[in-house]
Formats: C-alpha cells, sequence, structure tokens
C-alpha cells in the first residue's frame, strides 16, 4: 500500500507564522484589500451576505465590513447561504486549491460572485532563485525555502474545474527594495508569510548560506536605491455561480456578419 502524499503546507507552522503578524506592517494585505475594494466598485451590484475566508480573518473584516471564516482544509460555509464570496490572501497556501473553489462555489447562491486575491508565481521569484543558487554551491542540493505559487494560467483553469461562470483571472505586479535579507525577512514575518512548507529543512540554516544568497541577490537583482530587488505579484481571480440570467457565449458558427464587415477591413486570404 502506498503511503498518502504529504500535504504542501505544514498546518500549525503556518497558524505559528501567522501569529506573529504585525497587522499595521501588512502592506500586501493593504495592496490586496485596494485592488478588491475597486473590483467590487465595478460591480453594479448590492450584496447582502457576503463573506470573507482568510487567515487573517481579523485584518480583513476591520478593512471591508465583512463577517469572515478561517480558511481551514474544510471551510465554514453554509450551501448557498452568500451571494459574495471573497477568498482573501490565502489560497496560495492552500493543501487544494480547487477543493477551496468548489467549496466556495458551493456556498453561493445563483449568480453569486466569488473573488479571490493572493500571491502569485512571480512573488519573490529572485529570492527562490538566488537561495537556490547559493544552496546548489554549498550543499550540493536544494530543501524547499520559498512557496511555489502557482502562475496565471494555473489559477484561471482552476475556475473552470469548480463550475464557475464569466471568469476573469489577471494580475498585477509590484516591486519593493530591501537594504538586506534580514529586512525582507522582517517584512514577512510582519505578514505571517515565514516558511510553512511541510517539507521545509527543519534544522537550523547556516548563516553563510543566507549570506551567499545575498551576495548572490545584490548581483543579480540590485534595487535603483537599495541593495535588492524584490518582485510581488498579487492574482484576482473572479467568477460567478452559474444562472439562466447570466449572458451565454453564441454557438460556434451562428454569427451573422463577418468579422471584416463589423471592422470595415477587407478580408485578405492567407494563402495569397
Amino acid at each position: 500500500m502506498s503511503d498518502a502524499p504529504k500535504p504542501l503546507t505544514d498546518r500549525p507552522a503556518l497558524l505559528r507564522s501567522r501569529k506573529q503578524a504585525r497587522q499595521q506592517d501588512m502592506f500586501l494585505h493593504a495592496q490586496a484589500v485596494g485592488d478588491v475594494q475597486d473590483r467590487l466598485a465595478m460591480v453594479n451590484r448590492t450584496f447582502k451576505d457576503p463573506v470573507i475566508v482568510s487567515g487573517h480573518g481579523a485584518y480583513w473584516t476591520r478593512a471591508l465590513g465583512f463577517g469572515s471564516v478561517s480558511d481551514d482544509d474544510t471551510l465554514a460555509l453554509e450551501p448557498g447561504a452568500h451571494d459574495l464570496v471573497i477568498h482573501a490572501m490565502s489560497l496560495h497556501w492552500a493543501n487544494d486549491p480547487v477543493g477551496q473553489l468548489i467549496q466556495c462555489r458551493r456556498a453561493l447562491r445563483a449568480d453569486g460572485l466569488l473573488l479571490a486575491v493572493f500571491p502569485g508565481g512571480q512573488t519573490l521569484h529572485e529570492l527562490r532563485a538566488t537561495l537556490a543558487q547559493a544552496e546548489t554551491r554549498l550543499r550540493g542540493g536544494l530543501s524547499p525555502r520559498v512557496l511555489p505559487m502557482g502562475d496565471l494560467r494555473d489559477y484561471g483553469a482552476l475556475l473552470q474545474r469548480a463550475n464557475f461562470a464569466l471568469t476573469v483571472a489577471d494580475s498585477l505586479d509590484f516591486k519593493a527594495e530591501y537594504d538586506d535579507l534580514r529586512s525582507l525577512h522582517r517584512d514577512l514575518k510582519d505578514m505571517g508569510e515565514t516558511n510553512a512548507l511541510h517539507a521545509r529543512a527543519r534544522a537550523c540554516t547556516a548563516p553563510r548560506l543566507f549570506a551567499q544568497a545575498e551576495t548572490l541577490h545584490r548581483a543579480a537583482f540590485p534595487g535603483q536605491t537599495k541593495a535588492l530587488r524584490i518582485t510581488y505579484e498579487l492574482i484576482a481571480l473572479t467568477g460567478w455561480a452559474p444562472d439562466d440570467s447570466q449572458q451565454k457565449p453564441l454557438r460556434p458558427g451562428s454569427a451573422q456578419k463577418r468579422l471584416s464587415e463589423a471592422l470595415g477591413t477587407d478580408e485578405t486570404s492567407l494563402l495569397d
């Protein structure tokens, strides 16, 4: 009998990390809150029964004024109880991301909205590269040190698998600069985003590994005003619970006019 697959996330370690967060210093969450508010402002609808799914529910409840539930593997959501579910800055830690989305889908009424925002695959890519290079040089191998976050296309496909309609996946990224890796680690600790991977190395890491990684980082990814440059990416997913009132795509071949006529251009054969 084969062993059951190990989870991505060490949940107790993640909860310990989140307890160390300083809500006044969670700048990435603040960026995500602004993005969510902008997106909701563009939806011509008043939501009466919203809920937030997050590992930092107190922060998000204070920011948006909605009730929240924890991002446990099994979400404390009643089927069909909500017209808006916001999955806030937690999907990247999920052992089963599509399972989380399916549970959110079940919690929505027909024509209810899911809005999920979380860090994407470009986040900390510089740190991931320099730590890997440093550890390979010093130890001849790698250990998981930075969460392997998915890319935009991967998460867009998950919305389809979770049976959402009218799906959209997009992202925004921005740069930050740090004096050294210690100050970057402090920022991650203040947001509750330190290493909580199940497969992480449990022994203390030799200081020379981080010293080597910082040297490599300074050379490969220098900032304009500080020593190190770091990328943060936020992915936003939107999808609607299916409903008969929603617009449906036209059947292939049902168009009444050629595209060239609509654009007012001449149609040219590719064989010419």
